[in-house]
């Protein structure tokens, strides 16, 4: 009994030592990921990525990308750095880059790195509906929602093991289990879907951060009415919307979300 209950102690005291906590909602999540290692191999992953793949040849659309871009990390790095927590963005290195292909996708892996298909642009429109989507991605990464899913599926998969183990004993199976986790669909055959958790998260945080940059947060309903229209279209929906849900209930939760999110509205951005 005593070795049990030992056993147990030590158990919860991992949990509870890899855990961490989101910016803005306050929730406690899991993360067995050390960031330092999350970090080198989601820049590895990046660069190989941008190997493989075409940027997009259009400068209008490439600028509209990396302006949205940098005005939400300017917004994210000032909520982080008014609430004292800016050193979660101590080793960020923001890159923004449009891609050429046919897929209604993006996404954004640890460190900044945002990367838009060319594809989504018809339904995001304008500058304020790229800026939904963005806000939304890099939500997901400042919430570290791909280091919660990937040592959540470490510990279904792999026992709980250690990431640097994981990475040595079976680097294929864990390479996959991080490209799908930080959904970087197209160059694995799966992805890990989002949990409605995640999503509301996602989705609040990635509203005020639009808000904060200058884009009215309203709009939100609008491209995510189109982004449902998408759905609806096609047999099988588009890569963003198989981990992102869009429905009515999440609609209204959006609508719901806004007065909240209007309170950092910069008409402008920051300055």
């Amino acid at each position: 009994m005593k070795f049990r209950a030992m056993i147990s102690i030590l158990v919860v005291a991992a949990f509870f030592s890899a855990c961490s906590t989101v910016p803005l909602t306050g929730r406690q999540q899991l993360n067995m990921a050390p960031d330092s290692l999350i970090l080198s191999m989601s820049l590895q992953e990046y660069d190989q990525f941008l190997k493989q793949n075409q940027l997009s040849q259009d400068s209008v659309q490439t600028e509209m990308v990396k302006t949205v871009g940098h005005r939400i990390q300017k917004a994210v790095e000032v909520y982080m750095r008014e609430n004292f927590i800016e050193d979660e963005l101590k080793n960020y290195k923001w890159e923004f880059n449009l891609i050429e292909s046919k897929e209604i996708n993006a996404w954004c892996m640890p460190g900044g790195k945002v990367v838009v298909y060319t594809g989504i642009l018809p339904i995001t429109r304008d500058d304020t509906g790229l800026a939904v989507v963005m806000g939304h991605e890099i939500a997901h990464a400042v919430a570290r929602h791909g280091n919660e899913r990937m040592s959540q599926t470490l510990m279904v998969q792999m026992g709980g093991v250690a990431l640097a183990v994981a990475m040595a004993d079976q680097p294929t199976e864990t390479r996959n289990i991080m490209l799908g986790a930080f959904g970087v669909g197209s160059t694995v055959g799966f992805m890990l879907p989002f949990s409605r958790l995640h999503e509301n998260e996602a989705d609040r945080m990635g509203l005020i951060f639009m808000a904060m940059a200058g884009y009215d947060p309203r709009m939100a309903v609008d491209f995510w009415q189109r982004m449902a229209q998408q759905k609806g279209d096609k047999q099988k929906p588009p890569e963003f919307l198989s981990t992102h849900p869009s429905d009515q209930k999440r609609i209204e939760n959006i609508q719901n979300l806004i007065p909240e999110a209007m309170t950092y509205y910069r008409k402008g951005g920051i300055r």
